[in-house]
C-alpha cells in the first residue's frame, strides 16, 4: 500500500514564497503533499517559477500578487486560496523587510515599512486564516535570531518588529489553542540567501557569531517549518525555535 505523503490534502499559504527561505519552504511544504499557494509583490516570474515545481511535483501551485503592507491585500489573498483551494490548513508568515543602521539615521519612511510588512502583516494574515483554519490548522512565522540576541549595532528597528511577531506568537497559541491550532515562531540564523548570500561582504563577520561557524541553508528553515506544520507538530504551540547555527547560544 503507497504511503502517503504528510501533508496530503493541506493547503497551504506561504508569504513572501518567490525566494529564499519563503521558496524554500513553500517547495518542502508541497513535497511533503500540500498544494502550496505563494505570495509575491515584485518578482512574478521568480514566483510563477516556484508555482510550476509545485504543479511538477503533482500538487496544485498558485502565485499570487499581493503586498503585505496593504491590509486589503492581506485579508484579499486569505480569502482569495480558501476559494481557489476550497480550504486553507497551513499560513506561513514569512514575508518581510528589513532597515539596518543607526537609529539616528532611522527615517520614519522605514519605521513605518517594517511595521507593517513584519508586524501588522503577520497579525492580519492570522486574523484571516484564522476564519478558515480548521482543527488541526498551523500558524508559522518566520521570525529572527535578532529576536533572541543583537549581537551586532544598528538592528534596532528589525530587532524590534520580529521581537514583536514573538509576543504575537505566544498571544495567538493561548487564543487558537483550544481549537486545535497551533501557532510558533521560528528564528533563522545567517541563511545563504540573495538578499545575504554567504559569500557576501559581512558574511564572514555573521558566520563567525554562530557556534558552528557557517551559514545555514533555505531548506535547514523549511524543514522546521514543515515539521510544525505536520501531524509530528501537533504539540508544539507558542514556541520559538531557533535555526541559527547556535548564534544564541
Amino acid at each position: 500500500m503507497t504511503k502517503l505523503a504528510k501533508l496530503d490534502g493541506k493547503v497551504a499559504l506561504v508569504t513572501g514564497g518567490s525566494r529564499g527561505i519563503g521558496e524554500a519552504t513553500a517547495l518542502r511544504l508541497a513535497e511533503d503533499g500540500a498544494d502550496v499557494a505563494v505570495t509575491y509583490l515584485g518578482s512574478a516570474e521568480r514566483a510563477e517559477a516556484v508555482a510550476a515545481k509545485i504543479t511538477a511535483m503533482g500538487r496544485r501551485g498558485w502565485a499570487v500578487r499581493a503586498d503585505s503592507a496593504d491590509p486589503q491585500d492581506v485579508r484579499a489573498v486569505v480569502e482569495a486560496v480558501a476559494e481557489r483551494f476550497g480550504r486553507l490548513d497551513i499560513l506561513v508568515n514569512n514575508a518581510g523587510v528589513g532597515a539596518v543602521g543607526p537609529i539616528e539615521e532611522v527615517g520614519l519612511a522605514d519605521v513605518d515599512k517594517v511595521l507593517e510588512v513584519n508586524v501588522r502583516a503577520p497579525y492580519l494574515f492570522a486574523q484571516a486564516a484564522a476564519a478558515h483554519l480548521p482543527e488541526g490548522g498551523r500558524i508559522v512565522t518566520i521570525g529572527s535570531c535578532l529576536a533572541r540576541r543583537v549581537a551586532f549595532p544598528g538592528a534596532s528597528l528589525y530587532a524590534t518588529s520580529k521581537a514583536a511577531v514573538v509576543g504575537l506568537t505566544k498571544a495567538l497559541a493561548r487564543e487558537l489553542g483550544p481549537r486545535g491550532i497551533t501557532v510558533n515562531v521560528v528564528h533563522p540564523g545567517p541563511i545563504d540567501t540573495e538578499m545575504n548570500p554567504a559569500d557576501g561582504p559581512s558574511a564572514e563577520f555573521q558566520a563567525g557569531l554562530t557556534a558552528l561557524g557557517r551559514f545555514g541553508r533555505g531548506a535547514d528553515v523549511a524543514a522546521t517549518v514543515a515539521h510544525l506544520a505536520g501531524e509530528e507538530g501537533r504539540y508544539i504551540t507558542g514556541a520559538e525555535i531557533a535555526v541559527d547555527g547556535g548564534l544564541a547560544a
